[in-house]
């Protein structure tokens, strides 16, 4: 966790990496909910949420976040600049990406919306993980408890917690469609591409100390 943690390291670039990042996300989940085709697993429990609870997308959104935060306590997590960042600003940059971004339209322009936010997803997925100053409470929730069970798969437990977030999801009336399963086909391959673009790389250990008797001169 200190390198994690550690803002000696780039600092600016780091920073400025997280928070584009993130207001990327926030825009990449208006595109999606605005495209009205289906949502991932999290954003169709977050509107499924929103539409019994009569709160904004951004503040359920901020209130599950932090609701998940919580359960990182007994799994010893600790979360960094950006796990904290990524509960308030993502929230934040939905609600106002939905009150300036049209809505709805023609098919065609409802698949642009669509396939522009998984898109902008896996690049702002990519942006705020390189950063390197801690994952999104949900991505920590998952990575924290296959290390305290190692025996457990990290596809598995992810599959396990989004199947049902996402039939809460449903049962509540967040929208499932085609765009939740594109974005099932496609975040994987885009994060994989991003990722390594933008991962700030770890500084460069300090040569070893030689070993053995120094050459005669």
């Amino acid at each position: 966790m200190a390198a994690i943690g550690n803002l000696r390291q780039r600092p600016v670039r780091r920073l400025t990496q997280l928070y584009a990042g993130l207001v990327l996300y926030g825009l990449s989940m208006a595109l999606l909910i605005n495209s009205g085709l289906g949502l991932d697993p999290w954003d169709v429990f977050h509107q499924g949420l929103s539409e019994r609870t009569g709160l904004s997308f951004g503040t359920v959104t901020i209130a599950v976040g932090a609701a998940v935060l919580l359960l990182w306590i007994p799994l010893r997590q600790r979360p960094g600049l950006g796990t904290v960042s990524n509960v308030l600003v993502i929230g934040l940059v939905v609600d106002a990406a939905l009150a300036v971004l049209p809505a709805g339209g023609p098919l065609g322009v409802r698949i642009g919306l669509l396939v522009a936010g998984i898109v902008a997803n896996g690049a702002a997925t990519g942006l705020y993980i390189g950063a390197r100053l801690g994952p999104g409470p949900r991505d920590g929730l998952m990575t924290g408890y296959v290390a305290r069970r190692p025996g457990r798969s990290i596809r598995r437990v992810r599959t396990a917690i989004e199947v049902t977030v996402l039939a809460l999801g449903w049962l509540l009336g967040g929208t499932v469609g085609v765009g939740t399963v594109a974005y099932a086909l496609a975040i994987g391959p885009l994060t994989q591409f991003f990722l390594p673009l933008f991962t700030v790389p770890q500084p460069a250990e300090a040569a070893p100390a030689p070993v053995g008797p120094l050459p005669a001169t």
